[in-house]
């Protein structure tokens, strides 16, 4: 499976925001917003080899999670990097925001 990060890459393309490289994907990797998402959760956790607690949404995982302001649909959101659409932050079962 294919993973997206920003791994802060300090020369070519500095950039700590998983909205642009979400947004990037699909733009420039012709991906679907869901094969991006999914590179950015699912996977990212399982190429670094957390994925049997992090990456996705279920029982036994830990819960970290965003929830947004109401959207139409998902397929919004990397087309909507340079706006905040996050209402909910929860890290570790606390909400944070």
């Amino acid at each position: 499976p294919l993973a997206l990060a920003t791994d802060y890459n300090p020369g070519s393309t500095p950039s700590g925001n998983m909205n642009f490289v979400v947004s990037t994907a699909c733009i420039k990797m012709k991906m679907t917003p869901e094969e991006a998402i999914n590179a950015a959760t699912i996977n990212g956790a399982y190429a670094m080899g957390i994925s049997n607690q992090y990456g996705s949404i279920c029982r036994g995982k830990k819960a970290n999670l965003i929830i947004t302001k109401p959207i139409e649909s998902y397929n919004y959101l990397p087309y909507a990097f340079a706006d905040n659409h996050i209402d909910t932050v929860i890290l570790h079962g606390v909400v944070i925001k």
